[in-house]
């Protein structure tokens, strides 16, 4: 292969990285303010209490919730710290093993959950489909489901 055409496939995938990457920290941004101006949540509290209303009994261990939301331990316990001032979440303990804590939503949480999952629903189509076509958006996540983990998401993911 000549030269021109390495440098022109790294190039190709760069450009979809460097832009995928910008873009997701644009919308993040965006769709954070205005959960935060409406609703008093960050993003990152949103789809904390999403990711327990789903759980049996609206709770899951601290460490299996640092997983499914990508932190470290250290940043899960700031943001349940948080959640939890707020009166939004609150903590579990195990009956068989002391060390085990849990987040637990609250039925506040649940309430702000419910209040916030309409306008920030409202606020990722106004984001998307204002710039793109409908066969775009199919396009779109369709192509995204190619990368690592992806291939399972759906919108039914984003919904309270």
């Amino acid at each position: 292969m000549s030269r021109q055409v390495l440098t022109t496939q790294a190039s190709a995938a760069l450009d979809a990285w460097a832009r995928l990457l910008r873009g997701h920290s644009a919308l993040t941004r965006l769709l954070s303010a205005e959960l935060r101006a409406e609703h008093g949540l960050t993003i990152n509290d949103y789809e904390a209490l999403l990711v327990l209303s789903r759980e049996p009994e609206c709770a899951m261990r601290r460490v299996d919730l640092a997983g499914r939301l990508l932190l470290s331990p250290s940043g899960v316990t700031r943001l349940l710290d948080g959640l939890e001032a707020a009166g939004l979440v609150g903590k579990g303990s195990c009956p068989s093993d002391a060390r085990v804590t849990y987040a637990v939503l609250t039925e506040q949480g649940r309430e702000r959950l419910e209040a916030a999952s309409e306008s920030h629903l409202a606020g990722v189509r106004r984001a998307l489909e204002g710039r793109f076509s409908r066969v775009e958006l199919e396009t779109l996540a369709e192509l995204l489901g190619r990368l690592p983990d992806a291939a399972d998401a759906a919108a039914s993911d984003c919904v309270a």
